[in-house]
Protein backbone atom coordinates (compact mmCIF):
# COMPACT_ATOMS: atom_id res chain seq x y z
CA UNK A 1 0.00 0.00 0.00
CA UNK A 2 0.91 3.49 -0.89
CA UNK A 3 0.01 6.60 -0.71
CA UNK A 4 -0.83 9.22 -3.64
CA UNK A 5 -1.96 12.81 -4.16
CA UNK A 6 -5.74 13.29 -5.96
CA UNK A 7 -7.31 16.26 -6.02
CA UNK A 8 -11.59 17.08 -6.81
CA UNK A 9 -10.94 20.97 -7.63
CA UNK A 10 -8.26 23.45 -7.14
CA UNK A 11 -9.27 23.79 -3.77
CA UNK A 12 -9.63 20.54 -2.68
CA UNK A 13 -6.50 17.73 -2.94
CA UNK A 14 -6.15 15.11 -0.39
CA UNK A 15 -3.69 11.94 0.21
CA UNK A 16 -5.75 8.26 -0.65
CA UNK A 17 -3.81 5.33 -0.58
CA UNK A 18 -3.76 2.94 -3.49
CA UNK A 19 -2.31 -0.48 -4.34
CA UNK A 20 0.59 -0.11 -6.62
CA UNK A 21 0.11 -2.71 -9.82
CA UNK A 22 2.35 -5.30 -10.51
CA UNK A 23 5.23 -4.90 -13.00
CA UNK A 24 4.51 -5.68 -16.62
CA UNK A 25 7.38 -6.76 -19.05
CA UNK A 26 7.68 -3.71 -20.67
CA UNK A 27 7.54 -1.28 -17.37
CA UNK A 28 9.81 0.10 -14.66
CA UNK A 29 8.90 0.20 -10.75
CA UNK A 30 10.30 3.58 -9.50
CA UNK A 31 9.92 4.62 -5.98
CA UNK A 32 9.90 8.41 -5.63
CA UNK A 33 12.28 10.52 -4.47
CA UNK A 34 11.56 14.13 -6.05
CA UNK A 35 8.29 15.58 -8.35
CA UNK A 36 6.60 18.12 -9.79
CA UNK A 37 3.37 19.31 -11.15
CA UNK A 38 2.57 20.79 -14.42
CA UNK A 39 0.46 24.54 -13.58
CA UNK A 40 -1.31 25.17 -16.30
CA UNK A 41 -2.13 21.70 -17.46
CA UNK A 42 -3.73 20.73 -14.06
CA UNK A 43 -5.50 24.33 -13.92
CA UNK A 44 -6.57 23.18 -17.74
CA UNK A 45 -7.97 20.05 -16.18
CA UNK A 46 -10.19 21.27 -13.47
CA UNK A 47 -11.14 24.34 -15.77
CA UNK A 48 -13.31 21.93 -17.98
CA UNK A 49 -12.51 23.52 -21.18
CA UNK A 50 -10.58 20.61 -22.67
CA UNK A 51 -13.15 18.34 -22.28
CA UNK A 52 -15.96 20.31 -23.55
CA UNK A 53 -14.88 20.27 -26.94
CA UNK A 54 -15.61 17.09 -26.78
CA UNK A 55 -13.28 13.90 -27.78
CA UNK A 56 -10.07 14.30 -30.26
CA UNK A 57 -10.30 12.29 -32.82
CA UNK A 58 -7.03 11.12 -34.29
CA UNK A 59 -7.59 10.04 -37.66
CA UNK A 60 -10.00 13.00 -38.11
CA UNK A 61 -7.58 15.76 -36.67
CA UNK A 62 -10.57 17.15 -35.09
CA UNK A 63 -12.74 17.13 -31.78
CA UNK A 64 -16.04 15.46 -31.84
CA UNK A 65 -18.48 18.10 -30.39
CA UNK A 66 -20.75 16.24 -27.47
CA UNK A 67 -18.66 13.39 -27.39
CA UNK A 68 -15.65 12.78 -24.65
CA UNK A 69 -13.36 10.30 -24.39
CA UNK A 70 -16.08 7.33 -22.48
CA UNK A 71 -18.72 7.90 -25.02
CA UNK A 72 -20.97 10.46 -22.22
CA UNK A 73 -20.90 14.21 -22.42
CA UNK A 74 -18.32 15.59 -20.99
CA UNK A 75 -19.00 17.60 -17.87
CA UNK A 76 -17.09 20.38 -15.47
CA UNK A 77 -15.29 19.00 -13.16
CA UNK A 78 -17.09 15.84 -12.89
CA UNK A 79 -14.02 14.09 -11.87
CA UNK A 80 -11.11 13.19 -9.47
CA UNK A 81 -7.65 13.61 -11.19
CA UNK A 82 -4.06 12.36 -9.86
CA UNK A 83 -1.87 15.12 -9.56
CA UNK A 84 1.80 15.87 -10.73
CA UNK A 85 3.46 15.78 -13.94
CA UNK A 86 7.22 14.44 -13.49
CA UNK A 87 8.88 12.28 -10.69
CA UNK A 88 12.62 11.47 -10.37
CA UNK A 89 13.41 8.23 -8.27
CA UNK A 90 15.23 5.03 -8.22
CA UNK A 91 14.59 2.26 -10.10
CA UNK A 92 13.59 -0.50 -7.79
CA UNK A 93 11.59 -3.15 -10.16
CA UNK A 94 12.14 -4.19 -14.02
CA UNK A 95 10.14 -5.58 -16.24
CA UNK A 96 11.18 -9.01 -18.06
CA UNK A 97 11.42 -7.25 -21.96
CA UNK A 98 12.94 -4.10 -20.41
CA UNK A 99 16.88 -2.97 -21.55
CA UNK A 100 19.41 -0.36 -20.67
CA UNK A 101 17.99 0.22 -16.74
CA UNK A 102 19.26 -1.72 -14.07
CA UNK A 103 17.65 -1.88 -10.30
CA UNK A 104 18.92 1.55 -8.07
CA UNK A 105 19.50 3.46 -11.38
CA UNK A 106 18.37 7.18 -10.86
CA UNK A 107 15.86 8.17 -13.25
CA UNK A 108 13.11 10.95 -14.50
CA UNK A 109 9.69 9.78 -15.09
CA UNK A 110 6.17 11.32 -16.71
CA UNK A 111 4.09 10.30 -13.78
CA UNK A 112 2.19 11.79 -10.70
CA UNK A 113 2.58 12.26 -7.02
CA UNK A 114 3.05 8.74 -5.73
CA UNK A 115 5.61 6.74 -3.52
CA UNK A 116 5.65 3.92 -5.73
CA UNK A 117 5.51 4.25 -9.55
CA UNK A 118 5.10 2.48 -12.38
CA UNK A 119 5.67 3.17 -15.41
CA UNK A 120 6.12 2.54 -19.26
CA UNK A 121 10.32 2.29 -19.92
CA UNK A 122 9.39 4.20 -23.35
CA UNK A 123 8.52 7.20 -20.79
CA UNK A 124 11.24 6.74 -18.46
CA UNK A 125 14.58 8.32 -18.77
CA UNK A 126 18.73 7.85 -16.98
CA UNK A 127 19.37 11.33 -15.79
CA UNK A 128 23.07 12.25 -16.79
CA UNK A 129 25.46 13.24 -14.42
CA UNK A 130 25.39 16.56 -13.34
CA UNK A 131 21.93 17.03 -14.05
CA UNK A 132 19.72 18.48 -10.81
CA UNK A 133 16.52 16.80 -9.86
CA UNK A 134 14.87 20.19 -10.71
CA UNK A 135 16.16 20.30 -13.76
CA UNK A 136 15.30 16.98 -14.72
CA UNK A 137 11.84 17.30 -13.66
CA UNK A 138 12.07 20.04 -16.14
CA UNK A 139 12.35 17.72 -19.24
CA UNK A 140 8.83 18.06 -19.89
CA UNK A 141 8.27 22.22 -19.78
CA UNK A 142 11.78 22.08 -21.96
CA UNK A 143 10.28 19.82 -24.69
CA UNK A 144 7.68 22.39 -25.78
CA UNK A 145 10.04 25.47 -25.41
CA UNK A 146 12.49 24.12 -27.65
CA UNK A 147 10.00 23.00 -29.90
CA UNK A 148 8.79 26.81 -30.03
CA UNK A 149 11.44 28.15 -30.62
CA UNK A 150 12.33 25.91 -33.20
CA UNK A 151 8.62 26.30 -34.92
CA UNK A 152 9.24 30.22 -34.79
CA UNK A 153 12.51 29.85 -36.53
CA UNK A 154 14.53 31.80 -34.02
CA UNK A 155 17.91 32.73 -35.80
CA UNK A 156 21.33 34.36 -34.38
CA UNK A 157 20.05 38.34 -33.57
CA UNK A 158 16.38 37.97 -33.54
CA UNK A 159 14.75 39.77 -31.31
CA UNK A 160 12.41 37.58 -29.13
CA UNK A 161 9.47 38.34 -26.54
CA UNK A 162 8.01 35.35 -24.36
CA UNK A 163 4.41 35.48 -23.35
CA UNK A 164 3.60 34.22 -20.13
CA UNK A 165 6.50 33.11 -17.55
CA UNK A 166 5.74 30.35 -16.43
CA UNK A 167 7.71 26.84 -16.53
CA UNK A 168 7.17 26.59 -20.14
CA UNK A 169 8.07 30.13 -20.95
CA UNK A 170 11.10 30.40 -18.63
CA UNK A 171 12.45 27.62 -20.15
CA UNK A 172 11.94 29.54 -23.86
CA UNK A 173 13.62 32.41 -22.78
CA UNK A 174 16.68 30.02 -22.15
CA UNK A 175 16.08 28.14 -25.32
CA UNK A 176 16.30 31.80 -27.41
CA UNK A 177 19.21 32.66 -25.23
CA UNK A 178 21.08 29.88 -26.11
CA UNK A 179 19.86 30.27 -29.73
CA UNK A 180 21.69 33.47 -29.85
CA UNK A 181 18.66 35.54 -29.99
CA UNK A 182 19.31 39.09 -28.97
CA UNK A 183 17.05 40.82 -26.56
CA UNK A 184 14.78 38.31 -25.08
CA UNK A 185 11.86 40.21 -23.81
CA UNK A 186 9.95 38.35 -21.08
CA UNK A 187 5.94 39.26 -20.20
CA UNK A 188 4.34 38.30 -17.20
CA UNK A 189 1.27 40.33 -14.75
CA UNK A 190 3.66 38.51 -11.77
CA UNK A 191 6.36 40.27 -10.28
CA UNK A 192 8.17 37.15 -9.02
CA UNK A 193 7.93 35.20 -12.56
CA UNK A 194 9.57 38.66 -14.35
CA UNK A 195 12.15 38.32 -11.27
CA UNK A 196 12.94 34.89 -12.61
CA UNK A 197 12.63 35.70 -16.20
CA UNK A 198 15.77 37.99 -15.66
CA UNK A 199 17.28 35.02 -13.35
CA UNK A 200 16.93 33.12 -16.97
CA UNK A 201 18.37 35.57 -19.45
CA UNK A 202 15.90 37.57 -20.04
CA UNK A 203 17.38 41.10 -21.41
CA UNK A 204 13.97 42.65 -20.46
CA UNK A 205 11.00 41.89 -18.65
CA UNK A 206 7.34 43.90 -19.11
CA UNK A 207 4.26 44.02 -16.56
CA UNK A 208 1.17 44.25 -18.91
CA UNK A 209 -1.10 45.42 -16.09
CA UNK A 210 1.05 49.05 -16.39
CA UNK A 211 2.67 49.61 -19.98
CA UNK A 212 1.49 49.12 -23.31
CA UNK A 213 3.27 45.67 -24.11
CA UNK A 214 2.87 46.12 -28.21
CA UNK A 215 4.29 49.77 -27.82
CA UNK A 216 7.11 48.45 -25.52
CA UNK A 217 8.30 45.75 -28.12
CA UNK A 218 8.73 48.32 -30.74
CA UNK A 219 10.56 50.52 -28.45
CA UNK A 220 13.20 48.05 -27.69
CA UNK A 221 13.55 46.80 -31.23
CA UNK A 222 14.18 50.62 -32.69
CA UNK A 223 10.90 50.51 -34.11
CA UNK A 224 10.90 47.67 -35.92
CA UNK A 225 9.35 44.97 -33.38
CA UNK A 226 10.64 41.58 -32.57
CA UNK A 227 11.04 38.99 -35.08
CA UNK A 228 9.06 36.40 -33.24
CA UNK A 229 6.73 36.28 -30.50
CA UNK A 230 6.31 33.48 -28.54
CA UNK A 231 2.94 32.97 -26.88
CA UNK A 232 2.50 30.78 -23.70
CA UNK A 233 0.56 32.29 -21.24
CA UNK A 234 -3.09 31.54 -22.82
CA UNK A 235 -4.58 34.92 -22.54
CA UNK A 236 -6.01 36.54 -25.43
CA UNK A 237 -4.98 40.25 -24.41
CA UNK A 238 -1.66 38.27 -25.10
CA UNK A 239 -2.13 37.06 -28.21
CA UNK A 240 -3.04 40.79 -29.09
CA UNK A 241 0.06 42.72 -27.76
CA UNK A 242 2.27 39.60 -29.39
CA UNK A 243 0.26 40.72 -33.12
CA UNK A 244 1.10 44.75 -32.33
CA UNK A 245 4.53 44.06 -31.08
CA UNK A 246 6.07 41.57 -33.70
CA UNK A 247 7.69 42.86 -36.80
CA UNK A 248 6.32 43.43 -40.29
CA UNK A 249 6.04 39.85 -41.48
CA UNK A 250 7.76 38.42 -38.61
CA UNK A 251 6.14 35.43 -36.80
CA UNK A 252 3.57 34.76 -33.52
CA UNK A 253 4.25 31.45 -31.88
CA UNK A 254 0.74 30.10 -30.08
CA UNK A 255 1.90 27.34 -28.12
CA UNK A 256 -0.36 28.17 -25.23
CA UNK A 257 -3.48 25.23 -25.07
CA UNK A 258 -6.04 28.38 -24.24
CA UNK A 259 -10.00 28.13 -23.55
CA UNK A 260 -11.68 29.55 -26.33
CA UNK A 261 -11.07 33.11 -26.87
CA UNK A 262 -13.50 35.64 -25.75
CA UNK A 263 -15.17 38.21 -28.54
CA UNK A 264 -12.76 41.26 -29.11
CA UNK A 265 -9.22 39.53 -30.31
CA UNK A 266 -8.84 41.68 -33.59
CA UNK A 267 -7.14 39.96 -36.20
CA UNK A 268 -7.39 43.28 -38.32
CA UNK A 269 -5.39 46.20 -37.48
CA UNK A 270 -1.98 45.72 -36.99
CA UNK A 271 -2.02 41.89 -37.73
CA UNK A 272 -3.71 43.11 -41.02
CA UNK A 273 -1.28 45.80 -41.89
CA UNK A 274 2.13 43.85 -40.49
CA UNK A 275 0.91 40.22 -41.82
CA UNK A 276 2.91 38.28 -39.32
CA UNK A 277 2.92 34.21 -39.52
CA UNK A 278 1.15 32.59 -37.14
CA UNK A 279 2.78 29.24 -36.23
CA UNK A 280 0.72 26.86 -34.20
CA UNK A 281 3.35 25.02 -31.65
CA UNK A 282 2.93 21.45 -30.19
CA UNK A 283 6.06 19.61 -29.08
CA UNK A 284 4.66 16.09 -28.65
CA UNK A 285 2.71 16.31 -32.13
CA UNK A 286 4.58 14.10 -33.96
CA UNK A 287 5.44 14.03 -37.24
CA UNK A 288 7.55 17.18 -36.16
CA UNK A 289 7.60 20.24 -38.82
CA UNK A 290 11.13 18.83 -39.52
CA UNK A 291 10.41 15.78 -39.75
CA UNK A 292 11.73 13.10 -40.39
CA UNK A 293 15.25 14.15 -39.54
CA UNK A 294 13.21 15.73 -35.75
CA UNK A 295 10.65 14.00 -33.85
CA UNK A 296 10.08 13.89 -29.96
CA UNK A 297 12.71 11.75 -28.69
CA UNK A 298 14.79 14.33 -30.55
CA UNK A 299 13.91 16.64 -29.17
CA UNK A 300 13.96 15.00 -25.41
CA UNK A 301 17.46 14.35 -26.37
CA UNK A 302 18.68 18.32 -27.62
CA UNK A 303 16.71 19.04 -24.20
CA UNK A 304 19.36 16.70 -22.00
CA UNK A 305 21.91 17.70 -23.64
CA UNK A 306 20.76 21.57 -23.08
CA UNK A 307 20.76 20.76 -19.32
CA UNK A 308 24.14 18.94 -19.12
CA UNK A 309 25.69 21.62 -20.82
CA UNK A 310 24.23 24.16 -18.89
CA UNK A 311 22.43 26.06 -21.27
CA UNK A 312 19.21 25.38 -19.62
CA UNK A 313 18.42 24.97 -15.99
CA UNK A 314 15.08 24.38 -13.82
CA UNK A 315 17.16 24.97 -10.12
CA UNK A 316 15.20 28.55 -10.42
CA UNK A 317 11.49 27.65 -11.97
CA UNK A 318 10.65 24.70 -9.34
CA UNK A 319 9.11 26.83 -6.59
CA UNK A 320 8.49 25.77 -3.89
CA UNK A 321 9.26 23.05 -2.74
CA UNK A 322 7.34 21.17 0.18
CA UNK A 323 7.90 17.67 1.19
CA UNK A 324 5.02 14.95 0.01
CA UNK A 325 3.23 15.44 3.11
CA UNK A 326 2.52 18.72 2.94
CA UNK A 327 1.78 18.61 -0.78
CA UNK A 328 -2.16 18.47 -0.40
CA UNK A 329 -2.27 22.23 1.26
CA UNK A 330 0.60 23.30 -1.23
CA UNK A 331 -1.59 22.18 -4.09
CA UNK A 332 -4.38 24.40 -3.09
CA UNK A 333 -2.14 27.33 -2.77
CA UNK A 334 -0.45 27.38 -5.53
CA UNK A 335 -3.10 26.65 -8.39
CA UNK A 336 -4.54 29.76 -6.50
CA UNK A 337 -2.84 31.99 -6.83
CA UNK A 338 0.42 32.38 -9.81
CA UNK A 339 1.81 34.51 -7.50
CA UNK A 340 2.72 31.33 -4.69
CA UNK A 341 5.08 29.77 -7.39
CA UNK A 342 5.95 28.73 -10.48
CA UNK A 343 6.13 24.86 -10.56
CA UNK A 344 5.30 23.35 -7.49
CA UNK A 345 8.01 20.57 -6.51
CA UNK A 346 8.22 17.80 -3.94
CA UNK A 347 10.57 15.85 -1.88
CA UNK A 348 9.63 12.29 -0.79
CA UNK A 349 10.51 10.56 2.78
Amino acid sequence: MAKELIAHSVEHAEFRDYDVAEVGPNDIQIRSQFGAMKHGTELAGFAGYSGARGRFDEELGLFVLGDSSDGSPPAKNSKTKPVGNMIVGTVTAIGSSVEGFTEGDTVAAHAPFREEQIVSSERCWQIPDGISWKSAVCLDPAQFALGAVRDGNVRVGDAVAVFGLGAIGLMAIQVAKASGANPVIGIDLAEGRRTVGLECGADLVLDPASVDVGLELKRATSKRGVDVAIEYSGSAQAMQAALRGVAFGGTVVAGAFPPPYDAGLDFGAEAHMNRPNIVFSRAVSDPNRDHPRWDQLRIFEACWAMFESGALSGDMIVDPVVPFAELDKAFSRVMSSPDEGIKLGCFFD
